[in-house]
């Protein structure tokens, strides 16, 4: 795997989510008096290692057998998907009215 493939728009933009989603959870957890550092490493943990690194292997697999280029795209879009139902259940723990059908 080379270090082209943690410098597409597509790992960037899910790191983006992953900070915006650390950020949103981090005040929500201070707001509601939760707030443990140890859950923000957890989450860091899995986070970054299983949607980044996860995606960067499944990335480079499909450079390798580009028939299963199909497989990378739904597991970008599965991995946004999951992240942005994240950050709108942070949301709703910050008072924001979310429905209940989008939230994780």
């Amino acid at each position: 795997m080379s270090i082209e493939i943690l410098a597409t728009k597509e790992i960037q933009m899910i790191v983006l989510l992953i900070g915006i989603d650390v950020i949103l959870g981090i005040i929500a957890a201070l707001m509601k008096k939760e707030f443990v550092l140890g859950k923000v490493a957890g989450f860091m943990k899995k986070g970054v290692l299983v949607y980044v690194f996860g995606f960067a292997v499944i990335s480079a697999v499909g450079e390798v057998l580009p028939s299963l280029s199909i497989i990378v795209t739904m597991a970008y879009w599965l991995i946004l998907l999951a992240l942005i139902g994240s950050i709108l259940d942070n949301l709703g723990k910050l008072g924001l009215p979310i429905p209940k059908i989008l939230r994780k």
